[in-house]
């Protein structure tokens, strides 16, 4: 007798349920899409708690007649692919035709829906059609999905606590929003509104309505091709960030995915600019013909693979640094503001107004790639601070640089607090410089440069330097001899688990000479996965902050002046290489409003 069976249709829909709907967030995620899927320009979702008990989802797309209603629940149905090739040129975000029977077979589900004739309503209760009727919908469609995973306990019992869930769907909704602008989504749980955006096409709006106003202020527009793919959206001010990766949102044609390769190169293209705990806020849309894209891996669809993955790391490094590199990034202190009575004009914001700095970009800076034989320590230009609308930036985007002038003005030091923290003015206003940090920024680029070019120009040690290592440590340096024998050390074996050090880099200075060359050494030894890049990143950053002047060291008004001078003269005066702030500033309008010379 025959042990293999074919499955029924109710057990093949809990077990797809199993893979399609993991959470309430998976049951949003797959009606919505299919409201946008059928072209909705408003979609309001309902929950009551937390979509564990319902979740509603109502479109004004284009409905179904009776019969695509009811063969909506049959597994492996759907409108958005006909043939094999279908599968190749996927636009459409949802296609597998597995979500709609996989929730109904694990929930209560009413489904009420028009093409703008007769409206159809469907009752179907785990996976089975109770009732197909006539109603009264005039067009579109809304879904009612009850008692999730009531059939199947042992799901419901893993479903997180109630504000896990609502975080997971809000998260989903508000990514939504960033693709799709031009759609009012409206999410409340429990009759209380957690979004609203009026659908206009404007993403600084919506991205004002997830994150606040004031940081639509701080907000980077971008925009950028090459051959394969083009990228837009708003990368934010380093001052920004915040210590979730989750609030990088990657976009490609308008599908919100994760992609650890992407999100990995946005965070590369802010190094040293904010701290390697932290991260920016970014909504980026990557634009691509649907061939060089692959959907179809998981059934979430939030996986994705990239054809020429390269050439897009290269595009979006290029594209946030550049910006970066031309923008003022010292972050004003702002007054402490005193409370007073709202009143209903001052809660009105005009996103089409945003205000801030423009932003030039630098000519061919989509090679930028990952090669630091592109790193410049030449001054880098200056940006004019002008009020400009988003739609001005835009236009602005493609104007080149000059290269003859610093992101900064002269600064000149007035006097030094506590040791540590230099202060100084111009025309502008006046400066807190922290004196270490500002060190350590010009020592890590000088550094970077030589490191990056190869400069192994050596001194000869009238006394070398032993240096004994445990035997694990003395085998793993012995094997990259060749990595410090290229950055100009002549060191060789000197006994059991010793190596003798006996001439260094012209560049290391002569002070602390030992402590910097054993730190070097440690990096050699604990590098895993050895890559060039982030080797010599991390040795410029470790011995610049080795060798730059501390907190408490005492310098005289003329090390502040050429310490200033310096600073202006890098290619990144606003950060450390670990992301913290060099500078930061008081306007001169701040000054005065701190001592009431201005009330307004």
């Amino acid at each position: 007798m025959s042990k293999i069976e074919v499955m029924s249709e109710d057990l093949a829909n809990k077990i797809a349920a199993g893979e399609v709907v993991e959470k309430t967030m998976n049951v949003v995620k797959e009606l919505v899409e299919n409201s946008i899927d059928a072209k909705a320009t408003e979609i309001k979702i309902n929950l009551i708690d937390s979509g564990v008990k319902e979740i509603t989802v109502i479109d004004d797309g284009v409905g179904m007649d009776k019969d695509d209603a009811v063969l909506a629940f049959s597994r492996h149905a759907t409108s958005k692919l006909k043939t094999i090739e279908d599968l190749f040129y996927i636009n459409s975000l949802g296609f597998r035709g597995e979500a709609l029977p996989s929730i109904a077979s694990v929930s209560l589900v009413n489904m009420k829906t028009s093409n703008g004739t007769v409206g159809t309503e469907v009752e179907i209760d785990g996976g089975v059609i109770k009732e197909v009727k006539n109603c009264d919908l005039k067009k579109g469609t809304r879904i009612t999905v009850k008692n999730l995973f009531y059939n199947t306990p042992v799901r419901l019992k893993y479903l997180r606590n109630l504000y896990t869930e609502l975080a997971n769907i809000t998260e989903y909704v508000n990514r939504m929003a960033l693709s799709f602008p031009n759609i009012r989504l409206v999410l409340t749980n429990n009759e209380k509104c957690l979004l609203n955006t009026d659908g206009r096409g404007n993403l600084l709006k919506v991205i004002g309505n997830i994150y606040g106003i004031e940081l639509t202020k701080k907000m980077i527009y971008i925009n950028n091709s090459n051959d394969d793919y083009e990228i837009n959206g708003y990368v934010s001010y380093p001052e920004c960030a915040r210590s979730s990766k989750n609030n990088i949102n990657i976009l490609v044609n308008g599908r919100a995915i994760k992609n650890v390769e992407v999100t990995r190169t946005i965070i590369e293209a802010y190094h040293t600019y904010i701290p390697e705990s932290k991260y920016p806020i970014i909504v980026l849309n990557i634009e691509a013909d649907p061939i060089l894209i692959d959907v179809n891996i998981h059934p979430t669809k939030m996986d994705i693979k990239f054809s020429k993955l390269d050439t897009l790391k290269s595009l979006i490094f290029s594209s946030i640094r550049a910006k970066l590199e031309t923008i003022n990034l010292i972050p004003e202190i702002e007054e402490v503001k005193e409370s007073y009575d709202v009143k209903e004009d001052d809660l009105l914001y005009d996103y089409n107004k945003v205000t801030v700095p423009s932003e030039e970009k630098k000519v061919n800076t989509s090679v930028y790639a990952f090669n630091l034989d592109n790193i410049s320590t030449s001054p880098s230009s200056v940006v004019e601070v002008e009020n400009k609308t988003v739609d001005e930036l835009k236009e602005e985007n493609d104007v080149s640089i000059s290269e003859d002038q610093n992101r900064i003005k002269k600064m000149y030091p007035v006097g030094v607090v506590h040791a540590t923290y230099i202060i100084a003015e111009n025309e502008d206003g006046m400066f807190i410089i922290d004196q270490h940090a500002a060190a350590e920024r010009i020592n890590y680029e000088k550094y970077l440069e030589k490191l990056a070019n190869h400069d192994n120009t050596s001194i000869d040690l009238l006394i070398p330097i032993k240096i004994e290592l445990s035997n694990k440590d003395f085998i793993i340096l012995k094997e990259n001899f060749n990595v410090l024998t290229d950055m100009g050390f002549d060191i060789e074996e000197f006994g059991i688990n010793t190596v003798v050090i006996r001439s260094h880099p012209y560049w290391l200075p002569s002070y602390a000479l030992e402590e910097a060359i054993r730190k070097i050494i440690d990096i050699v030894i604990t590098t895993e996965n050895f890559d060039n890049y982030k080797f010599i990143d991390r040795v410029a950053a470790t011995v610049a902050c080795k060798l730059s002047i501390k907190a408490n060291d005492r310098i005289t008004m003329t090390d502040m002046e050429d310490l200033l001078d310096r600073l202006r003269n890098t290619k990144n005066p606003f950060t450390c290489p670990h992301g913290r702030p060099t500078i930061i500033t008081y306007s001169n309008y701040e000054l005065e409003r701190l001592f009431k010379r201005v009330m307004n």
